[in-house]
């Protein structure tokens, strides 16, 4: 077992690893952060999406030890300092983005990433962008439109479908 230290969403955290631990394992079993999905373990759905050092990486593809002394942002980093819904994660919330919410936190991460290079995308940016992220309910039209609401822009004519 070796020490692993970096920042996740603004914390200084170390834990130990083994070598071969994977990041998703690393910050969800070590380090308590549960809401970095896993549903694959081979880098196909992107639910374990997080941001390291600014990127977003599908962190069952990354050992822990990679990530020594980096500054990891997780899902649980997105909210408001006041414990409330961010922007992308209301947005996901108001244009019913989720269904059983499995793939959500790696949707919201790589919605993030996106809008960061692209705050005003297009609809086939955003469909585009998301190719490494798997929803098995939504059929990924209220997920675009949340990501599109997000960056401010206009969805009202975009056909948004309501919750059930």
């Amino acid at each position: 077992m070796s020490k692993v230290s970096l920042t996740v969403n603004g914390r200084a955290r170390t834990g130990e690893a083994e070598g071969r631990t994977l990041l998703s394992s690393f910050l969800r079993e070590e380090l308590g952060m549960t809401g970095t999905h896993v549903g694959c373990d081979t880098s196909q759905c992107g639910a374990c999406v997080v941001h390291v050092n600014g990127k977003a990486v599908k962190s069952c593809t990354m050992l822990a030890m990679e990530a020594e002394g980096a500054e990891v942002t997780t899902i649980e980093g997105m909210a408001n300092a006041d414990g409330t819904l961010g922007t992308i994660q209301q947005a996901f919330q108001d244009y019913h983005g989720l269904q059983c919410g499995f793939c959500t936190p790696g949707m919201v991460m790589s919605a993030a990433a996106l809008l960061k290079d692209n705050p005003k995308p297009s609809e086939a940016d955003v469909r585009a962008y998301l190719d490494g992220n798997i929803c098995r309910c939504t059929g990924y039209h209220n997920i675009v439109r949340a990501i599109l609401a997000a960056s401010g822009q206009d969805v009202s004519g975009l056909g948004v479908v309501a919750a059930e």
